[in-house]
């Protein structure tokens, strides 16, 4: 097996407001560019699975075939786990794996697919080409990011500038690419792919319960997380700034006119029969 060349390290961390953000995650919601190339039969590689709400999801969906999650945060599999039993899933399970090196077979999935993983990783490119190597010929490769520049909202309220130019800053100190909607494409097709449907979706929050949740995760984040943590002891902001910018995320949550609207590219490759 080839060795891994960076280390995945996830910006966000598996702080309980992190997670909140996942579990809301399905397959219609973060992977429908994906779901009509699925078969009853096929064995699917979910990367970056984090509580398995996706993996669970694409179990159900290949009721003939299996899917395996893979995370590089041991911590996480537990809850994943738990969500398949609570579903009455018995075709997936559950492993720690590093995208940048996975411990599996050359050919080995039908699909291969990674959620919101693309973007934190040390080199996505290498990360691309194992997911190329363990998918059978013919094959799917699939992975969606969001890209934080193009994120946009309403009302403009003093402090979610400051939100986005500084996770930016810190998701790149960090060894990741926030705004990696934009370079799917190009990352696949440097890791040699060049059967690629390119397409964007989006996620967007206006209703006072949608306002609540997305702001509140937030706000919670940005001073509870390891990502305040290392925007701390990175230099990048001190904890009364982080602190301003969660109050920021929680005025904008109260605005009955608000709006946030979250941009992601999307990439669905197939690999040489």
């Amino acid at each position: 097996m080839p060795k891994p060349q960076e280390t995945a390290v996830y910006t966000h961390g598996h702080h309980e407001s992190a997670l909140r953000s996942h579990r809301q995650r399905t397959a219609a919601n973060s992977a429908a560019y994906l779901l009509g190339s699925l078969k009853p039969h096929m064995k699917i590689l979910d990367i970056g699975c984090g509580p398995g709400t996706i993996t669970a999801d694409l179990a159900a969906l290949v009721p003939d075939g299996h899917v395996t999650g893979v995370d590089h945060a041991a911590g996480v599999l537990e809850p994943a786990r738990e969500v398949a039993a609570e579903r009455g899933l018995t075709n997936v399970d559950f492993a720690v794996a590093d995208v940048h090196a996975l411990d599996y077979p050359d050919n080995t999935f039908c699909v291969v697919h990674a959620h919101q993983v693309l973007q934190h990783v040390g080199d996505p490119v290498q990360a691309l080409r194992e997911m190329v190597r363990v998918t059978k010929p013919g094959g799917f490769i699939a992975a969606r990011d969001g890209d934080y520049a193009v994120m946009t909202w309403y009302p403009l309220v003093p402090g979610l500038d400051d939100w986005l130019e500084l996770y930016r800053r810190v998701a790149r100190a960090n060894g990741g690419e926030p705004d990696a909607g934009r370079r799917l494409k190009s990352w696949a097709m440097q890791a040699g792919l060049n059967d690629i449907t390119s397409t964007s979706s989006t996620w967007t929050f206006q209703t006072p319960d949608e306002r609540t949740w997305w702001s509140g995760l937030w706000a919670d984040r940005t001073v509870q997380s390891s990502y305040a943590r290392i925007a701390t002891e990175g230099g990048h902001a001190t904890t009364g700034q982080l602190h301003a910018i969660a109050d920021a995320w929680r005025e904008w949550g109260k605005q009955d006119d608000g709006w946030f609207a979250v941009l992601h590219g999307e990439i669905l490759c197939r690999k040489p029969a």
